[in-house]
């Protein structure tokens, strides 16, 4: 009896090990971009204006330049923000998930790290939504499907300029077809 209690336990903490190792990059993804910075940040912006299902642009950050402003060194980040009231909505008016406001707006970090590469990093938002029932699981696996395409290039096709400011909030460029730049 000790024997199967003591393998039952040990069974439990290796299973508890492996799903702390393997969390992050299941929530999480990461990938290589063939272009800079900027161009990449310009193209996924592009890819969401020309995505449909309500998405629009709802700002651009920069968090690198405040740790830059505060004297620190640090290599380029942009953040992407985007948002589909077509998937917010439900998500918005059900008080049980409202809480699930805190993952909008959709989010894209596109950065360099020390080897020169310049990488795209994105929640996986298909297992995350899985995590809170059917209904927001059936959105994020949307929501999912549409950032794929997000991230799709055609490198024969000319880089666009990058929407500065707060698209969709008023700055040229402005993404239209969701809610004024919010969710």
């Amino acid at each position: 009896m000790l024997k199967i209690l003591s393998g039952f336990i040990l069974g439990l903490l290796f299973t508890a090990f492996a799903a702390y190792v393997m969390a992050p990059s299941l929530m999480f993804q990461e990938r290589v971009s063939p272009f800079g910075v900027e161009e990449t940040a310009a193209r996924i912006q592009q890819n969401i204006q020309n995505t449909g299902n309500g998405w629009s642009l709802s700002g651009l950050r920069n968090p690198a330049k405040a740790v830059q402003q505060d004297g620190g060194n640090t290599l380029p980040v942009l953040m992407i923000e985007a948002c589909s009231t077509k998937y917010s909505g439900p998500i918005l008016k059900d008080d049980s998930v409202r809480f699930l406001s805190i993952l909008m707006p959709c989010k894209i970090s596109v950065y360099k790290k020390n080897d020169g590469k310049t990488y795209i990093g994105n929640m996986n938002a298909g297992l995350m939504g899985k995590m809170f029932g059917p209904m927001v699981g059936e959105i994020m696996g949307h929501v999912a499907a549409d950032q794929a395409k997000f991230l799709k290039f055609d490198p024969s096709k000319p880089a666009p300029a990058m929407i500065k400011g707060t698209p969709g909030g008023g700055a040229s460029g402005g993404a239209g077809g969701g809610a004024a730049g919010g969710c």
